[in-house]
C-alpha cells in the first residue's frame, strides 16, 4: 500500500510538472510572437528588458532577442540567490531561453514590419497578447525574469512596495523610450502596460462570472428553502442587527452564476418582498457542491 501511495503521488507530481511546463512553453512562445509582431515594429514596450532591447537595437543593431538574453542573465543570477535557488533558476531559465531565442528565430518567419502600422492597435493587442502570455507563465509557477526580479529583490531588501518599484524600473524604461522614439510612443507604451496588467489578471483570476448574494431578511427559513430547493444553491446564515432600528435580522449568503442573478432576485422577492439584497462580484468559488449533489439526487429518484 505504501509503495502504491508513493507511486500515485509521483504520478500526480509528474502530471502537474508537465502541465506547468506546458503553460510555461505556450506563454513564452506567445511573448516571443507578441514582441515580433506588435512591440518591436511599433517601438513600444511595457518597460522592462524588452523595452531596453528595443532601445539598444536602435543604436547598435544587435539582435533584440540576444540582447534580452544578455540583460536577463545577471538578473537570473540575482534571483537565484534571493528568490528560490534551484527551482527558480530552472523554470526561469527555461522561459527566458524560449522567449529570448524565440524572438530572433521567429523574426525570420513573421512579417518584419508587424501586421499593422496603427500604434493604437499595436499597443492594445500587444498588451492583450503579452498579458495572456505572462499570465500563463505565472500559472505555470514561472517568471520571465526581467525587471520583475529586480523589483522583487528590492522589495524584499528595502520594504518598498512592489508597485512603487515597478514604477521606478518600468517607468524609467518607458521614459527612455519617449526620449529615443518620441513621447507618443511612450504614451502608447503606458497604455500597453495597463492592458498588459489587465490581461495578466484575467488569466490568473479568471473572468468575473461568480456573483455573491447578501440577503438581509426576516424570513430566513422561507428564503433559504426557496434557494435550496428551486435553485440548488447552498446558503449560509448568520445573525445581524440594524444599527438604526436595533431590529434583529438574519443575513444569508450564497453564490450563483451571472446568469442566475435574475432567478435569485425573483425567488427572494417571492419569499420575502421586504428583503434587502446586495449582489457583488467574485472571481472564483470553490466547494459548495450542493447544486451538483442535488441534481444527482434528483436524477436518481426521478421517474424511470
Amino acid at each position: 500500500m505504501k509503495q502504491k501511495a508513493i507511486a500515485l503521488v509521483s504520478g500526480n507530481d509528474l502530471r502537474s510538472s508537465l502541465y506547468n511546463y506546458l503553460l510555461l512553453t505556450v506563454g513564452a512562445v506567445m511573448l516571443a510572437i507578441n514582441f515580433d509582431i506588435f512591440l518591436a515594429p511599433a517601438k513600444v514596450a511595457p518597460g522592462g528588458v524588452s523595452g531596453l532591447s528595443i532601445i539598444i537595437n536602435k543604436f547598435t543593431g544587435w539582435p533584440r532577442g540576444a540582447t534580452m538574453l544578455a540583460l536577463n542573465i545577471p538578473l537570473v543570477i540575482l534571483g537565484f540567490f534571493h528568490l528560490g535557488r534551484l527551482r527558480f533558476l530552472v523554470r526561469t531559465l527555461y522561459v527566458v531561453i524560449i522567449y529570448n531565442t524565440g524572438v530572433d528565430l521567429l523574426a525570420f518567419w513573421l512579417p518584419p514590419g508587424g501586421i499593422t502600422n496603427d500604434f493604437l492597435l499595436n499597443a492594445l493587442y500587444g498588451g492583450v497578447l503579452g498579458g495572456l502570455g505572462y499570465g500563463l507563465i505565472f500559472r505555470g509557477r514561472g517568471t520571465s525574469a526581467g525587471t520583475g526580479i529586480l523589483g522583487r529583490v528590492l522589495q524584499l531588501k528595502t520594504g518598498i512596495p512592489v508597485s512603487q518599484v515597478y514604477i521606478l524600473t518600468d517607468g524609467g524604461v518607458i521614459l527612455a523610450l519617449g526620449l529615443v522614439f518620441g513621447w507618443e510612443n511612450a504614451l502608447y507604451a503606458m497604455l500597453m502596460l495597463f492592458v498588459w496588467g489587465l490581461a495578466t489578471d484575467y488569466v490568473l483570476e479568471g473572468p468575473s462570472v461568480v456573483r455573491m448574494a447578501f440577503i438581509v431578511t426576516d424570513a430566513p427559513h422561507r428564503v433559504a428553502h426557496m434557494l435550496l430547493n428551486r435553485m440548488g444553491v447552498g446558503v449560509t446564515a448568520w445573525p445581524g442587527q440594524g444599527m438604526f432600528t436595533e431590529t434583529e435580522h438574519t443575513v444569508l449568503f450564497c453564490t450563483v452564476s451571472r446568469a442566475d442573478v435574475g432567478e435569485l432576485n425573483s425567488l427572494v422577492d417571492e419569499a420575502d418582498s421586504h428583503a434587502f439584497v446586495v449582489i457583488g462580484q467574485g472571481h472564483q468559488a470553490r466547494g459548495g457542491v450542493f447544486r451538483k449533489a442535488l441534481q444527482t439526487t434528483q436524477t436518481k429518484v426521478g421517474p424511470m
